[in-house]
């Protein structure tokens, strides 16, 4: 188990360095995305910016742990997942169903990933066009930021590697409802076969759907000595199963939004609220594993134990079943993670997160 001293500063870091940095980013960003001529851009922009903060705030762990290049691997993290957000607004929220514009839109997630590389039109397919230059603003910071990370090249395969699985998943997604589930099982069933446990198909793809394993990627390439081996083994423990711990999360706390929006929402898969239940606890043990044997196990340990508890904090999880699914999991997760849940219902009733 981490040990609490460790944690704390850990803490103390992410509430009082990094969350204030990530506050001066995206205030940066803020302002040039109200810049943005087209008013469709300029509203899901300034909408992900608002309503998906907490997803820059979480990201930011990932720049306490490194002693060196912070500043560079939180700006990389705060642009990137900029990106994410805001393109997942543009697939979601503006009435678009064309999988071509989506795959399009999506180039400027693996171009930000690739520096030095030349830029494309992301908007070549897309109704809005005109945003002022927001998302290729976002793509150069990302992109100036892994410029300096002196093991940015040894780490980059493995972090295309899952960039390409999540602008897949998000392209297919967001497609016509009547053929979305048909596309999505076409793809990822033969690749079942590449996990190393039984999972199922729609967990995969809450696997594909994480950003985390590219971030802790991200951040261990601040690393002047750094092996292949390193690299796929933390590759290896973020997919699918702390990436995938995250995402089957994200979505068992929407559930009843999703229903009531009629969108995707994995979890809806599970034959019932304990199959939910037994299921989450199978990938927090895993991930709780493979944490245990990556090199400074105690940061991953803290990032594993902290998803539970940044996301059952939600006022989202209602209702005597999904309580107790949030009781089994915290208990699973252990002392440290259900202090952390009391700490982040904190943090959210005062606003912060």
């Amino acid at each position: 188990m981490p040990k609490a001293p460790e944690n704390l500063v850990l803490l103390g870091r992410l509430l009082f360095q990094a969350f204030p940095a990530v506050n001066r980013e995206l205030m940066r960003w803020r302002h040039l995305a109200a810049s943005s001529p087209e008013p469709e851009l300029s509203q899901q922009a300034l909408a992900s910016l608002t309503f998906k903060k907490f997803h820059c705030q979480g990201g930011s762990v990932y720049a306490t742990w490194p002693p060196r290049y912070r500043q560079q691997i939180l700006q990389a993290i705060v642009a990137l997942q900029t990106i994410s957000d805001y393109l997942d607004n543009l697939c979601d929220r503006a009435g678009v169903l064309d999988e071509k514009a989506f795959r399009q839109l999506h180039l400027a997630f693996t171009d930000a990933l690739r520096p030095g590389r030349a830029e494309h039109d992301y908007y070549a397919s897309y109704p809005y066009r005109q945003d002022g230059g927001y998302l290729k603003a976002l793509v150069r910071a990302c992109r100036q930021a892994l410029m300096v990370l002196p093991g940015y090249k040894i780490v980059q395969e493995e972090i295309l590697y899952l960039a390409d699985l999540y602008c897949h998943l998000q392209a297919t997604k967001h497609i016509d409802i009547t053929r979305r589930q048909e596309r999505l099982q076409s793809w990822l069933e033969p690749l079942l076969g590449q996990i190393p446990a039984p999972i199922y198909w729609w967990e995969l793809a809450a696997a594909t759907g994480s950003t985390l394993g590219i971030f802790a990627l991200i951040a261990v390439a601040a690393r002047e000595e750094l092996t292949a081996p390193e690299v796929t083994r933390l590759k290896n423990a973020y997919f699918p199963w702390i990436g995938g711990l995250h995402i089957l999360l994200d979505y068992f706390i929407d559930q009843q939004e999703d229903r009531e929006g009629g969108d995707l929402n994995f979890c809806a898969f599970y034959c019932d609220e304990e199959e939910a239940a037994r299921r989450l606890q199978f990938f927090l043990e895993q991930s709780l594993e493979k944490a245990q044997n990556l090199p400074d196990p105690a940061f991953h340990l803290m990032v594993v134990r902290g998803l539970p508890a940044l996301y059952l904090s939600d006022a989202k999880v209602a209702g005597q079943k999904q309580a107790s699914t949030r009781e089994a999991v915290l208990r699973a997760a252990g002392s440290f993670s259900q202090n952390l849940y009391l700490l982040c219902k904190t943090l959210r009733w005062v606003g912060v997160i």
